[in-house]
């Protein structure tokens, strides 16, 4: 019985440093688009409504070239790269602070599920895929957070989902270079 508890514990202790290492990590990110700066997106389109078929816009659209290099805006686990109905080619990134970075419309997917990428690594090309087909080529880049941060929800449309959203041009803002 001993023992059994013991192994509880432990494996208890080991989750929560798991869970605490990743939420202390920094994030330091990078624009994912190569060579691209806050002035190729619109810095009030997050969140705004109305916005298509999802209803209210849970992230940025980064415009460029189509086939212009899409680089890893942190160091994570790939945990998706496939393709989607809206987003078309997608991939989306595990990173520090329990956060998934979501990169869509992507004319190419040059990574694999399971893959570690460093940041900046080359993981895409620029496209017009999923819903955005006929439409100038971009990414849309939205970052979600697996830990809730209940303070951002509010009564606008989809309010409740603002706590699992952040703003990536907050984020990004910082990391104009």
């Amino acid at each position: 019985m001993a023992t059994f508890i013991s192994k509880k514990l432990i494996a208890l202790m080991c989750v929560s440093v798991t869970v605490i290492s990743g939420l202390c990590l920094p994030e330091n990110l990078i624009i994912p688009v190569k060579g691209a700066t806050s002035n190729d997106w619109n810095h009030q389109t997050f969140w705004y409504s109305p916005w298509g078929a999802s209803g209210v816009h849970k992230g940025i659209d980064i415009f460029g070239k189509r086939h212009q290099q899409v680089i890893s805006p942190i160091s994570g686990f790939v945990i998706f790269s496939g393709e989607l109905r809206r987003g078309g080619h997608a991939i989306a990134i595990l990173g520090p602070k329990w956060r998934i970075h979501y990169i869509a419309h992507l004319q190419t997917r040059d990574i694999s599920v399971g893959s570690w990428v460093t940041q900046g690594d080359n993981i895409a090309t620029l496209g017009d895929s999923g819903n955005a087909l006929g439409k100038q080529p971009h990414v849309h880049y939205s970052i979600m957070t697996l830990v809730p941060y209940l303070w951002l929800i509010d009564f606008e449309e989809q309010g409740f989902k603002k706590a699992f959203y952040l703003n990536p041009h907050q984020k990004l803002k910082s990391a104009d270079f």
